[in-house]
């Protein structure tokens, strides 16, 4: 399926958070594709008044996504009920987190019906989620969910590393039990759609290991001899040029100096470390492996400033910009 002529959709994502904030700053800044926005139409004009720009930008309510609109008009589409205006800013709210997983199986489901050409969310709040009575640990749970996928991972990407994860959010001490052949084959597969989706043609994946020097030849674990490798010899078998396990304290510079297109970390933390420690403001967070592209900002709702007009878009441009770089190309290898 060709979406290239759809508009993309943001999802506002917590109401109490910096996402509002951080949508009108991009439709003002001018967006070079049409979007729409998934969420509360007054949540965004109180945005825009904090913002000073209500004399600026209209907000347009919308019944589908239509053609979208790119600057000073935010066409807002919302199924769901209407926010209070005075929401409190930066505080947990069961009101907030639900909006927030209302706005998402909207897009998603308008994604999956055809109209949008990606998603792109905004920051959501975890404990907001879990007050409303949500029992996801964050957005990639409900994506997979909601479009019944079951071979999913994150990825989180700059324009200096890209890193997919084995496993996501569960306790560290569960890590190496969830740790298998399978495991690993799916992420690297995922790894390769990744960057096949991104315009790299024959990409180059490394594989992170899960102990210090990828084991050292099972003095520090055999996590790497018994699971990890036998994946990637399975993938080399396929065709795919995958190498590894690698230490993981060197794998992600190499990366970066240009050997690997991708590395396929371990456990959360490994991945994306290295990813954040390069700065947030470029950070984009992509679940791969879904029926449509969704891309997310790096960072949280940063209750410590919202309401505060200081919030830098720069991470929800770049999740924009990706968007449109992945599904530039959707159309050879993913429908």
């Amino acid at each position: 399926m060709q979406r290239s002529h759809l508009p993309l959709g943001f999802t506002l994502g917590d109401a109490a958070g910096v996402g509002p904030e951080l949508i009108v700053k991009l439709f003002h800044q001018g967006l070079p594709h049409p979007a729409v926005v998934y969420g509360d139409a007054g949540i965004l004009a109180r945005a825009c008044t904090a913002l000073g720009l209500e004399d600026r930008i209209r907000i347009q309510p919308l019944k589908t996504p239509g053609a979208g609109s790119c600057k000073n008009v935010i066409g807002v589409l919302n199924r769901w009920d209407s926010l209070p205006p005075d929401l409190p800013y930066g505080r947990v709210d069961a009101r907030a987190g639900r909006g927030a997983y209302e706005y998402l199986c909207h897009a998603i489901d308008d994604a999956q019906g055809g109209h949008l050409r990606a998603v792109v969310t905004a920051p959501l709040h975890k404990e907001a989620l879990h007050a409303a009575g949500i029992n996801f640990p964050g957005h990639t749970e409900i994506l997979a969910e909601r479009t019944a996928t079951t071979d999913y991972a994150m990825m989180l990407a700059n324009h200096e590393l890209r890193v997919l994860l084995v496993t996501i959010h569960m306790a560290l001490a569960d890590v190496p039990q969830a740790i298998n052949q399978e495991a690993e084959h799916r992420a690297i597969t995922l790894a390769q759609l990744a960057c096949r989706q991104a315009g790299i043609r024959q990409p180059r994946i490394a594989v992170a290991g899960l102990n210090p020097h990828a084991g050292e030849g099972g003095a520090f674990g055999t996590e790497e001899s018994r699971h990890i490798l036998p994946a990637i010899q399975a993938a080399k078998a396929q065709g795919l040029d995958v190498s590894g396990p690698w230490p993981g304290d060197t794998i992600f510079m190499r990366a970066r100096k240009g050997e690997f297109d991708i590395v396929v970390a371990q456990y959360h933390d490994q991945g994306l470390i290295p990813v954040k420690y390069l700065g947030l403001d470029e950070g984009v967070n992509v679940t791969v492996g879904l029926p449509f592209v969704r891309t997310s900002v790096d960072h949280g709702t940063a209750f410590d400033i919202a309401g505060n007009g200081i919030a830098d878009p720069a991470s929800l441009r770049a999740a924009f910009d990706m968007a449109l770089q992945m599904t530039a190309h959707a159309h050879t290898d993913q429908a």
